[in-house]
């Protein structure tokens, strides 16, 4: 298959590249050429310096190219969803996009954007959204910045907006590895809030679950959570990792009454899902010399 990838040398798309360009697919990928990777032989390259987010057009030679599939790692809003969609609609069979677990109202509730009583049990791909939109936009230096007009509950209600045109989402973790939350902070500093729960994904097991999903006819029309079979608890995870110096944020203001841990069974059951990094593998991978 033909496979454009828009945002491929980042964390995350630089492992989605470097899998999919590894199972023998023709890929593309497009960016502004501000990062810099090593690409698999014969990976196709577009440069485009001048493109910003929200990008909303593409070059011609992206359509031209006619990819089967296009991954979009960062379509943030409806502007860049928008413009995905009007561009490959007729040039291309489905379109990808990764989106996050902050669409759930349960997201809300833990950083205080709206009320109400903590969710039981894992959040599927059917929880509740948020009835608030635009999270961050309190935090926005400007009407053009990305926090003013970030929101991926409207990115991904563009995204399914045409028949036409097939569309998969992935709802990621927080995701870490070499290269992208090494420091595993997102663990270390949460340490004086031990019952809580926060789904994490190794990024090269998040990079196969993508790939994944954007090869099986299965996963048209479909939402998948990503991340780890079982989230452990804060204290769970501490017990196994060294320790750090990273000091406790004794600071937060979220309500930690409110898990934002993923069931994740859709993705495994549907397209057969494994992990491809054992998690202590991958905690040694992203620690290096401090796990030992």
């Amino acid at each position: 298959m033909k496979i454009l990838i828009i945002g491929g040398t980042g964390f995350i798309g630089a492992c989605i590249v470097r899998r999919m360009a590894g199972l023998d697919h023709e890929v593309a990928i497009y960016h502004r050429g501000h990062t810099q990777m090593d690409l698999p032989a014969g990976v196709q390259e577009f440069i485009d310096p001048g493109s910003v987010m929200p990008i909303e057009r593409f070059p011609s030679a992206l359509v031209e190219f006619e990819p089967d599939i296009v991954i979009h790692t960062l379509a943030m809003g409806a502007p860049d969803a928008q413009a995905l969609v009007r561009s490959f609609i007729g040039h291309s069979r489905r379109l990808v996009m990764l989106s996050s677990g902050d669409v759930y109202q349960a997201y809300g509730r833990f950083t205080k954007t709206e009320p109400g009583p903590p969710e039981v049990g894992l959040l599927t791909e059917d929880a509740p959204l948020r009835s608030v939109l635009f999270p961050y936009r309190a935090q926005a230096s400007s009407p053009k910045s990305l926090q003013f007009w970030y929101e991926k509950i409207l990115a991904e209600r563009t995204i399914f907006s045409e028949p036409c045109l097939p569309a998969t989402v992935l709802r990621l973790p927080k995701v870490y590895g070499p290269g992208g939350n090494q420091d595993l902070a997102t663990i270390y500093r949460y340490r004086n809030h031990p019952d809580w729960r926060w789904t994490h994904g190794f990024v090269e097991n998040v990079a196969a679950a993508v790939v994944l999903a954007a090869t099986s006819s299965v996963a048209k029309g479909r939402v998948y959570n990503v991340g780890e079979a079982d989230t452990p608890t804060i204290a769970e995870r501490l017990a196994r990792l060294p320790p750090s110096a990273i000091e406790p944020d004794l600071n937060c203001r979220f309500d930690f009454a409110h898990d934002i841990a993923y069931d994740t069974s859709r993705i495994r059951t549907e397209l057969g899902y494994r992990e491809i990094v054992p998690e202590e593998e991958a905690v040694l991978m992203t620690l290096g010399d401090r796990a030992t």
